[in-house]
């Protein structure tokens, strides 16, 4: 299977679960699940913007940082810019946060709500260097916007 066959897997699945409208931090759970589940990745996991920080939000993978900070880290980097950000080696980005070691590489995709106001990012990692790509950021970004309207 095809990274994207796996992309189209998730988002069939998602589609089907969003269609019910529940709980907003249920269905954020269960995207990080499937999303998971359907790609392996090492961590996958939201963070809610409160405060000026990042709070930690549903997630799959190791135990994370709760509180991130908006100075500094790939999350970071993608609410300062509103864009999407692809790292392939995480120990050459300045300033990296470091939740968890065996983190190698990472994407950060920002949830917006329909203002426009970035209120949440999702963030995945991985184990191993380059791991994420363009299909990721157009299947990802795909996906946040399924919550838009929500959050």
């Amino acid at each position: 299977m095809t990274k994207n066959d796996k992309y189209i897997a998730s988002v069939r699945e998602l589609e089907i679960r969003l269609k019910k409208k529940g709980e907003l931090i249920s269905d954020l759970g269960n995207t990080a699940a499937i999303l998971k589940k359907r790609l392996g990745y090492f961590w996958i996991g939201f963070y809610f913007l409160k405060d000026n920080r990042l709070v930690l939000g549903p997630f799959q993978g190791t135990p994370a940082c709760v509180y991130l900070s908006l100075d500094s880290g790939v999350c970071a980097e993608a609410v300062k810019t509103r864009s999407t950000v692809v790292v392939d080696d995480v120990t050459k980005f300045p300033g990296h946060v470091a939740c968890d070691p065996n983190s190698k590489s990472e994407i950060v995709v920002p949830l917006f709500n329909s203002k426009g106001e970035i209120k949440a990012v999702l963030d995945l990692d991985d184990d191993e260097f380059s791991s994420f790509d363009e299909v990721d950021k157009e299947w990802l970004e795909k996906i946040a916007g399924y919550f838009t309207d929500r959050i």
